[in-house]
């Protein structure tokens, strides 16, 4: 018997275990053995929980545990609540934190039957756009370790590129799939709001989080999204209806879909190779048949400014429970109540967590709440109004995920307007709520992975992925492993 290649699909693992090709706990070690040779270089991992792992695998070996994902292993970003290993959302005021229950999504992870292999490092509390605002250190992109690999999610993106897994959940709030997916060359899925529990994701911006796959192609996606999606009575925003089967709809794109570009995310500032890969998927929809449509999102370059507002509001309101009393860091040298607020929020926040604390503490202070909360939500319905207008005249939308490619690290941390900046196109989907994912393209000129992005409307997913399917099998497949995990 073989054991699974790094560049094994989760579907093709999941085959080989069930037809007797290899067992659960030969594959496992396969994949452990592949993280432990590269994670000390590329930093996906906060923590690994190998011998949890090896348990599961035994059991689904055993016939104990089965499911359309037994046996196939999994990352979970380190923001997903788990009773096993520890939470802290890459911050040093939650060190340590072990969480007594599991978050919906990985309780249904499992139940599936797929295999936790650790907790992947994130932007501390999903604030960031390259993976470096982190208290378990910075991760490197697989293809360039001197580049970042995007964030928040940029551990899971990075994990997944490597081939050290074929399979990891992240979140996004503003494009932390994505965008990670994007400089990592994995298949990104935001699904819509709300088809995914949030119980158990500690929340950054409750308005805005959604926990997705990332995989290398759109069949893996779709695998991982049908056993997470669903009605649960503990997430009041969790959509209420079941929610529609993905893995089946992959091969089912639309005959002749109407494919809209917007103009306004056509900028001169695209990067080339940002720009070429838009043009060449274009060329593959009209090549199998779709008719481009020309559209207008007028309102495109509110999003950044109002994501900026809404996002950080929510975050200062969620945040303010880490206070030094009920659980987390608090610290030593604190002595008296206003101290412990202080002291323990200033040294277990990074920078960047406070700057966007106070921002949004701020926008909802007196005399500043309608100037600037109030317009940004008036403004985050106008952007949701062009997404609908615009939808009714396409199947589905194409556009750039980011601006460029992967950029060096350290580039960006002291400007943080252009950090924001690299959410630019990104941010308007979940303001709008709608599902999104980054489809791989091949390779820009000097070698580093580059694609597109798709948006459907509220609930399209299943056409959403079979358009993600359609797309990827004309470029080639599945978006191939770096050399990182070989």
């Amino acid at each position: 018997m073989s054991e699974p290649a790094a560049d094994t699909t989760a579907r093709a693992w999941r085959a080989a275990i069930r037809d007797g090709g290899t067992t659960a706990r030969d594959a496992l070690e396969a994949c452990l053995a592949r993280i432990e040779a590269a994670n000390p270089a590329l930093n996906a991992f906060r923590e690994i929980t190998a011998e949890r792992a090896r348990a599961r695998a035994d059991a689904v070996d055993a016939g104990e545990i089965s499911g359309p994902l037994a046996g196939v292993p999994v990352a979970v970003k380190d923001n997903l609540c788990t009773d096993f290993g520890t939470t802290t959302c890459c911050s040093r005021i939650l060190e340590g934190f072990r969480s007594p229950y599991s978050a919906t999504a990985v309780e249904r992870l499992e139940a599936a039957g797929a295999l936790v292999v650790g907790k992947t490092v994130m932007d501390e509390f999903a604030m960031g756009s390259s993976c470096e605002q982190s208290a378990a250190g910075a991760c490197a992109n697989p293809w360039d370790p001197e580049r970042v690999p995007g964030g928040s999610s940029g551990g899971s993106a990075a994990a997944v590129a490597a081939g050290l897994c074929p399979l990891a959940l992240g979140t996004d709030t503003g494009g932390s799939i994505r965008q990670p997916a994007a400089f990592c060359g994995a298949l990104g899925l935001k699904p819509t709001y709300g088809r995914v529990s949030r119980w158990g994701l500690v929340a950054f911006a409750s308005s805005l989080d959604q926990i997705g796959p990332i995989a290398r192609s759109a069949e893996d996606a779709a695998l991982l999204l049908d056993a997470i999606a669903g009605p649960d009575e503990r997430d009041a925003t969790c959509l209420p209806e079941p929610p529609p089967a993905c893995a089946d709809a992959v091969g089912a794109a639309p005959a002749a879909p109407r494919i809209g570009i917007p103009r306004e995310y056509m900028r001169r500032e695209n990067e080339a190779a940002v720009s070429d890969a838009v043009e060449r998927a274009a060329e593959r929809f009209r090549a199998a048949g779709a008719e481009i449509v020309d559209l207008s999102l007028p309102h495109t370059e509110y999003g950044i400014p109002t994501y900026y507002i809404v996002a950080p509001a929510e975050a200062s309101s969620n945040l303010a429970r880490y206070d030094g009393v009920r659980y987390g860091r608090r610290s030593p040298e604190a002595g008296d109540v206003a101290s412990v607020y202080e002291r323990s929020r200033a040294e277990g926040f990074g920078p960047e967590v406070q700057r966007r604390i106070m921002l949004g503490t701020f926008a909802l202070s007196s005399g500043y709440h309608d100037a600037y909360y109030v317009r940004a939500l008036k403004a985050r319905r106008l952007i949701k109004r062009d997404f609908d207008a615009a939808l009714t005249r396409c199947d589905a939308i194409l556009c750039p995920t980011t601006p460029g490619v992967a950029f060096a690290r350290g580039e960006r941390t002291a400007d943080p307007v252009r950090m924001y900046l690299s959410d630019i196109y990104t941010a308007n989907a979940n303001l709008a709520g709608l599902p999104a994912v980054h489809v791989p393209q091949g390779r820009s000129p000097e070698g580093l992975p580059v694609g597109v992005q798709l948006m459907a409307p509220a609930g399209a997913e299943p056409r959403l992925l079979g358009l993600a399917a359609a797309l990827e099998r004309a470029a080639g497949g599945p978006a191939p492993v770096s050399h990182a995990g070989r």
